[in-house]
Formats: C-alpha cells, sequence, structure tokens
C-alpha cells in the first residue's frame, strides 16, 4: 500500500471525516483503487461523490459466502459484535442474515 501524497486533500476530506477515512479516500483516488472498505454513512457518501466504488464489511461478509470463503455469515458477526465491539442495528442485522440466506 502506499502513502497518501496529497496531503491538501486529505485536510480538506478530514472537514467532513476522521482522519483514516480521509486518508483511505484520498489515496483510493490517488492509486485508482477498483474498491474502498468503507463502513461510516458519511465516508460512503463522499466516495460516491468521488465516483469511488465501496461496499462496507458487512457486504464484505456477504461477498465472502457468496463465494463460498465463509460458510456462514451469523457467527462471522455475531463474533464481531460481541468480541470486537461492532455495532449493526438490528434490522441491518436481520437483513444481512437474509441477504446471506440463513
Amino acid at each position: 500500500m502506499g502513502k497518501v501524497t496529497n496531503e491538501s486533500f486529505v485536510r480538506l476530506l478530514e472537514i467532513e471525516l476522521d482522519a483514516g477515512e480521509a486518508e483511505a479516500l484520498a489515496l483510493a483516488l490517488e492509486l485508482k483503487a477498483d474498491l474502498v472498505l468503507l463502513d461510516e454513512r458519511r465516508a460512503r457518501r463522499i466516495a460516491s461523490r468521488l465516483n469511488l466504488r465501496h461496499i462496507g464489511l458487512l457486504g464484505v461478509l456477504i461477498e465472502g459466502k457468496r463465494r463460498r470463503h465463509l460458510e456462514s455469515v451469523k457467527p462471522v458477526l455475531d463474533a464481531l459484535i460481541s468480541a470486537a465491539g461492532f455495532w449493526v442495528s438490528s434490522g441491518l442485522y436481520d437483513r444481512v442474515i437474509e441477504v446471506a440466506g440463513e
């Protein structure tokens, strides 16, 4: 992975985003990345404005199951919530499990 060269763009993004998200978006643009991993709604909205394709962790889990890298999404999601403090609303949790076919 590279280092961001356009620090002024990072500072501009930091008006709306935290430092990590700002650098991730700036670097994704510089590298012409195919996809950037983002979970925060605001970061995803800005990524869309910048014409960057993005996916969140829950999308990665669903895609992992679809590609048969994961047998089941539910135990991984449950572990993220209980052990890592990952927050997901109950409605979104249910939707992810449904989309994953579990």
